[in-house]
């Protein structure tokens, strides 16, 4: 029987539920960065066994592990035949702070652990930056290498090539097109031309350090987003025969 990791977001994630299915021997570790995934854990962060504030407990727990980094770990207990990657999350700013580094999540805005002590001096580092590029590549470079150097070395690697969509259906089917700045965070926005820009080079690099791995994606006409998705009008939450080519490319890779 497979055993998939993911580790990306729930464009992925969401392929089982949408379509009916229920996943089996799933890893899914979300709302971090190949950046942050091979960072020192920030010293001295606390973190609460409960989700606060109204979190829900697997945001949560994805929130914990990108602040105690205990994702590699688990990935490698997995023992996955399957890992698929995807960087839609990677839209996200990062936060230098105790020594180690972060996503700037939503869910991180939220849990009320920014009013640590530690993190009263922590330094950003926007997305679009030279600085964000470098740690991003370097942490690339670090989990093509960690895929070698483990037992990892076993699975079939995946590369889900998302992109934003730039229209989406409303709830009557008539299509719409996004505005061209999307809010990423409150208060916090993104072009999406440049985002999508940014994806293709981060798939381009991943791909070419990676060397074998296997690539999903869905032609022009399915890259649509839909008023009606399950988590709300996103550019990556999209029609449900996106979800569908999407599958059938995983099923004829054994999943």
């Amino acid at each position: 029987m497979s055993r998939i990791a993911i580790i990306g977001s729930c464009i992925t994630r969401d392929l089982w539920p949408i379509l009916g299915e229920t996943p089996q021997n799933l890893l899914y570790v979300s709302r971090t960065s190949l950046a942050s995934l091979f960072a020192p854990a920030p010293a001295g962060v606390t973190t609460d066994d409960k989700p606060p504030n109204g979190l829900r407990p697997q945001p949560h727990a994805a929130l914990v592990a990108d602040l105690r980094k205990t994702a590699l770990a688990a990935l490698i207990a997995h023992r996955p035949t399957h890992i698929i990657f995807d960087f839609i999350d990677e839209r996200f700013d990062l936060l230098a702070a105790g020594g180690g580094l972060v996503a700037r999540t939503w869910e991180l805005e939220v849990s009320g652990y920014l009013d640590q002590a530690l993190f009263r001096t922590a330094r950003a580092v926007p997305r679009a930056s030279q600085a964000c590029d470098r740690l991003w590549a370097e942490g690339a470079a670090e989990m093509a290498a960690f895929l070698q150097a483990t037992p990892l070395r076993e699975a079939t690697v995946i590369l889900h090539e998302a992109q934003w969509a730039q229209a989406y259906l409303d709830r009557s089917g008539a299509t719409r097109q996004f505005e061209p700045t999307i809010e990423v965070l409150p208060g916090r926005f993104a072009r999406l031309d440049e985002q999508n820009a940014l994806l293709r080079k981060y798939q381009r690099t991943f791909a070419r350090l990676v060397g074998d791995l296997a690539r999903l994606s869905a032609p022009d006409e399915l890259r649509f987003a839909s008023e009606r998705h399950r988590w709300g009008l996103s550019p990556f939450h999209y029609v449900d025969g996106y979800y569908r080519k999407i599958w059938d490319q995983l099923r004829d890779l054994g999943i």
